[in-house]
C-alpha cells in the first residue's frame, strides 16, 4: 500500500509538467493577425444575395401637339428678333429641344400603338446564416424596392431602345440639319422623361435568392442561385432596415454568432464582411473573384440616431453599393451589427469615411418577433477549431475536423481547399502538431513505474544485508589437541557440506544477478518490448525531467537504460 501510494504521489508530482492538449483552449485566437483569424472563420456564412422584377413594360407612341409646337415656333421667332438667341438654325433647333424638354408633357401626347418589351431589374446584396437551417438576415432595401425607384429602374433598363429610336425620329424633323452632341443629349431627353411619365409594368413578379455553391464545395462557376423566401421585412434605412430570408431544405450551414451592443464602443475597431459592387458588377474578375466576400476594417466613430429613434452606429470601415446587409464584427468575431447605407457624393461616389450600421440589438428584436433563435451546428463549431489548429501549424489536428465538416456539408465553399493545404503542409514537413496527452501521461507512468521498481529492489537489497549481518556464522572449537579439519570442512553450524562434485566446479553462491537470491534461476532482469530504451523525444521542447526528489535509477546493464534531460513547457503563444 505505501508503494501504491508512493507512485500516486509521483505520479501526481510528473503530470503537471506535461504538455497541454491542443484542444484545452479551442476558441482562442492564434498568433495571427485579427483580420486573418476573422475572415476564415465568418466568410463560410457570408453569402451573395439578388433580388429580381421581371415585368411587361408598356409606353405608348408620342405624337407632336401640333398647336402648343405652333406657339412655342412663335416664341422662338420673338425671341430671336429681341436678340436673346442667335438666328442660326442650330441655336433655334437647341432652344425648341429646352423647352420642350422642361415640358413634355406639353408638347407630346400619346397615341397609338403601343409598345411593349419584357424586362429584368435586380440587384446584388450580401447576407449571412443565422441558424443551420436556412434563415439569413440581410437589408429590407435588399428585397424590395419603392415604386418610384422600381419605375426608375425599369424605364432605366427597358426603355433605352425606344429612347433612341424617338430622339432619332424627332431630329429628322429638324430638315437637313446635322444634329450635333448636345442636340442628340437634349432629344435623348425629351423621350426619357416622356415615356418614363407614361411608362406601364404589368405581370410584375418578385423573386429572393442566395448564391451557393454545388456539393463538393468551392466559390466558382458551379455556385447556383438558390430560391429564398420573404419571411420579414422592416423600413428601410432610415427605418429598422432589416430582411428575414428563408432558404428551405437546408442543414447543417456554416453561422456566425451575434454578439451586443455593449461589446464595442466609440474607438474600437469594426470589421464589415459583403460583396462590393465594384467587384460583382465589373466583367475584368471571374466568377471565383465575385463570390469571395471581402473584409474591410476601420473605428467606431459614433452612435447616432434618426430623427425616428432609430440607432445607427457611424465608422469609417469602408463599404460600398452590394456591401448592404452584411454583417459587422468586433474584433471576438461576433456580429455587432449589419452594414446599411453610406454617404453619396453629388456624382453619386460612397464616402468611405461614413458607414452606417444597424446595432445588433435591433437586428435580435426582429428575431425574436419571429421567434427565430441564433444557433450554430458541429459544422462551425469543427470548422472553428480546424482553423486555430490550422493557424498553429497543427495540421494532422487540423485534417480529421476539416474532413468531418466536408462530411456534415459537403456544400461548404472552403474546406475542401484547407483540406488540401494542410496535406501540403504534412508532406513538406510542417506539422507541428502536439504529442496526444495520452502518450504523454504513459510515458510518465513508464518513468514513475521504473523509479518504484527501483526503490522496491534498493529496499530488498538492504533488509538483505541487514539480515546478513546479524547471522555471521560461527564455528565450533575443535578441544585441544585435536587435528583441525580441511579449509573446506570449516562450515557454519548447523549447515551440510556441499556436494562433493560442486568442489570442482563453479559455485553458485555470489553469483546471482543483480537482486536474484541463490538458489534461483540465474537470469537477468530485462525489460518487456513496449518499455526497452524509452526515448523522451527528441521534441520540440527537450526531455521531461525525473519527478522532483526522485532518486536516478542505477547504471548498471541489469536496469533499464532511460534518458532523462531537461523539460522545457512549450512557450505560452497564445495573446492575452
Amino acid at each position: 500500500m505505501k508503494i501504491a501510494a508512493g507512485a500516486a504521489v509521483a505520479m501526481a508530482v510528473a503530470l503537471p509538467a506535461l504538455p497541454a492538449a491542443a484542444d484545452d483552449a479551442p476558441d482562442e485566437r492564434p498568433d495571427v493577425p485579427v483580420g486573418t483569424w476573422l475572415a476564415a472563420r465568418t466568410q463560410p456564412a457570408v453569402q451573395l444575395t439578388s433580388f429580381t422584377y421581371t415585368g411587361t413594360v408598356a409606353v405608348p407612341t408620342s405624337t407632336i401637339n401640333q398647336p402648343a409646337f405652333n406657339r412655342l415656333v412663335e416664341q422662338a421667332t420673338a425671341t430671336v428678333a429681341s436678340g436673346k438667341i442667335s438666328s442660326d438654325e442650330r441655336s433655334i433647333a437647341k432652344w425648341l429641344f429646352q423647352q420642350i424638354a422642361a415640358d413634355v408633357d406639353t408638347y407630346l401626347a400619346s397615341t397609338t400603338p403601343e409598345r411593349t418589351v419584357e424586362a429584368e431589374v435586380g440587384g446584388l446584396c450580401t447576407g449571412w446564416w443565422v441558424t443551420p437551417d436556412g434563415y439569413m438576415v440581410t437589408g429590407a432595401h435588399c428585397v424590395q424596392v419603392g415604386e418610384t425607384e422600381l419605375s426608375r429602374l425599369f424605364a432605366q433598363q427597358a426603355l433605352a431602345k425606344f429612347n433612341q429610336q424617338d430622339a432619332k425620329e424627332i431630329i429628322s424633323g429638324l430638315r437637313g440639319l446635322e444634329a450635333d452632341e448636345e442636340i442628340v443629349k437634349l432629344a435623348q431627353q425629351i423621350y426619357v422623361t416622356f415615356n418614363t411619365n407614361h411608362m406601364q409594368l404589368r405581370n410584375l413578379k418578385q423573386s429572393l435568392s442566395v448564391v451557393q455553391s454545388l456539393p463538393g464545395g468551392g466559390v466558382d462557376k458551379t455556385a447556383k442561385p438558390v430560391p429564398a423566401e420573404l419571411v420579414s421585412v422592416g423600413e428601410s434605412y432610415p427605418g429598422k432596415d432589416f430582411a428575414l430570408l428563408k432558404v428551405n431544405g437546408q442543414q447543417n450551414l456554416p453561422t456566425v454568432p451575434l454578439g451586443d451592443d455593449s461589446d464595442v464602443r466609440t474607438g474600437d475597431t469594426l470589421y464589415i464582411s459583403g460583396f462590393p459592387g465594384l467587384v460583382t458588377n465589373t466583367p475584368f474578375f471571374s466568377l471565383e473573384s465575385k463570390l469571395e466576400p471581402a473584409l474591410t476594417e476601420g473605428p467606431y466613430n459614433a452612435k447616432r440616431t434618426t430623427q425616428t429613434g432609430v440607432p445607427y452606429i457611424q465608422t469609417q470601415a469602408p463599404s460600398y453599393h452590394g456591401n448592404s446587409g452584411g454583417p459587422v464584427f468586433s474584433k471576438d468575431g461576433k456580429v455587432i451589427g449589419m452594414l446599411i447605407a453610406g454617404t453619396v457624393s453629388e456624382n453619386g461616389e460612397a464616402s468611405e469615411s461614413e458607414s452606417f450600421v444597424l446595432p445588433v440589438g435591433i437586428i435580435k428584436e426582429k428575431l425574436g418577433e419571429k421567434n427565430i433563435k441564433p444557433a450554430q451546428t458541429t459544422t462551425t463549431t469543427r470548422y472553428n477549431e480546424a482553423l486555430n489548429d490550422f493557424f498553429r501549424h497543427y495540421y494532422s489536428d487540423s485534417l480529421p475536423k476539416f474532413r468531418e465538416v466536408q462530411a456534415l456539408f459537403p456544400n461548404h465553399p472552403y474546406v475542401a481547399k484547407y483540406i488540401s493545404d494542410a496535406q501540403q503542409a504534412i508532406s513538406a514537413g510542417k506539422d507541428e502538431s502536439p504529442k496526444p496527452i495520452l502518450l504523454w501521461v504513459l510515458i510518465g507512468a513508464g518513468v514513475v513505474v521504473a523509479a518504484v521498481i527501483v526503490a522496491v529492489l534498493a529496499k530488498v537489497l538492504r533488509r538483505r544485508g541487514r539480515r546478513r549481518r546479524h547471522s555471521e556464522p560461527s564455528f565450533v572449537q575443535p578441544p585441544p589437541g585435536a587435528v583441525q579439519p580441511p579449509s573446506w570442512r570449516q562450515l557454519p553450524a548447523g549447515q551440510a557440506p556441499p556436494p562433493a562434485q560442486e568442489a570442482y566446479g563453479q559455485a553458485a553462491y555470489g553469483q546471482a544477478p543483480y537482486g536474484a537470491a541463490p538458489g534461483h534461476n540465474n537470469h537477468q532482469y530485462r525489460p518487456g518490448p513496449d518499455h526497452a530504451n524509452p526515448q523522451y523525444g527528441p521534441g520540440p521542447y527537450g526531455y521531461p525531467a525525473p519527478p522532483h526528489g526522485q532518486a536516478q535509477p542505477p547504471s548498471g546493464e541489469q536496469t533499464r537504460a532511460v534518458r532523462y534531460g531537461q523539460f522545457t513547457p512549450p512557450p505560452n503563444d497564445r495573446p492575452s
